[in-house]
């Protein structure tokens, strides 16, 4: 059980639904060719996909449906999907900076951010490195304190391989990424991102000013006890927790339901909260 758990909070893969993109393109940044895709018209809305993940595998559920109203910016990040591996260090602080960057090339000076898992805490770093950039976040299964996963799961990372990974999550990289060897390095480095996982501090949680709706899942890889806890650190936080395991309410493919309607009710409850 702990053991699929910690497989879930970094390698999550979605149906893969059809998305067309306005513009799928590349931006050079801090050194990296970041891919992203736009969709959609309006307010602009950033999209950051979990660990081991792309575009597609973790937002193709949910994205067509945020593209009606926003205009979505949905990147991959170092590493994973169509954004190559370079010879520099992996983080949270460094994915908050190239985002950033590519908002400043596209001539972005405030959006709305929702990431999940992993992009989720990169979604946090954003709103204490780069403040301005940020109107509302939404963090869905964000982990911010070691202390918010159950009992043993760091312990998980010393054990897994590549051999670990399901093979659908393998074949969605291969497909945005047709080389094995990068597969097996995006795999190590999220793995070692989060052996190296440390706490983000009370006092910067406190510092984001953003309104921030923090959704969990109430039998998660995340702790529904630690949503709580940042729902309650940060200044303005709502908390939304649902039924399901890590990912099952926004539609990943390792969700039992594959008819579930959770999505389209998180949808609706992302876009209030933006919109109020």
């Amino acid at each position: 059980m702990k053991h699929n758990m910690l497989i879930h909070i970094f390698l999550l893969l979605t149906i893969p639904f059809q998305m067309n993109a306005q513009q799928k393109n590349y931006a050079s940044v801090n050194g990296l060719k970041m891919y992203y895709e736009i969709h959609g018209n309006g307010m602009p809305l950033v999209l950051l996909h979990g660990g081991g993940s792309t575009i597609a595998t973790t937002f193709g559920r949910i994205l067509p449906e945020l593209a009606i109203s926003h205009k979505v910016i949905a990147v991959e990040l170092q590493a994973h999907g169509h954004t190559l591996d370079i010879d520099r260090p992996l983080s949270f602080e460094q994915d908050a900076d190239d985002v950033a960057a590519l908002l400043q090339q596209l001539h972005i000076e405030k959006a709305d951010f929702l990431g999940f898992s992993n992009g989720g805490t990169t979604c946090l770093q954003i709103a204490i490195r780069h403040p301005k950039l940020v109107n509302k976040l939404v963090a869905i299964a964000a982990l911010y304190k070691r202390s918010g996963t159950p009992p043993g799961f760091f312990d998980g990372f010393d054990h897994v391989t590549l051999k670990d990974m399901p093979g659908p999550l393998q074949e969605a990289y291969l497909k945005a990424n047709p080389d094995p060897k990068g597969l097996q390095r995006m795999f190590e480095r999220d793995v070692a991102r989060m052996k190296a996982f440390k706490d983000i501090s009370d006092a910067d949680i406190r510092s984001i000013q953003a309104p921030t709706l923090v959704i969990n899942g109430d039998a998660e890889a995340i702790l529904a006890s630690h949503a709580l806890e940042l729902s309650h650190t940060l200044p303005h936080g709502r908390l939304l927790i649902l039924p399901g395991g890590h990912g099952d309410y926004i539609g990943e493919i390792c969700s039992p339901d594959k008819d579930s309607k959770l999505p389209l009710l998180v949808t609706a409850e992302i876009e209030r909260f933006l919109k109020n």
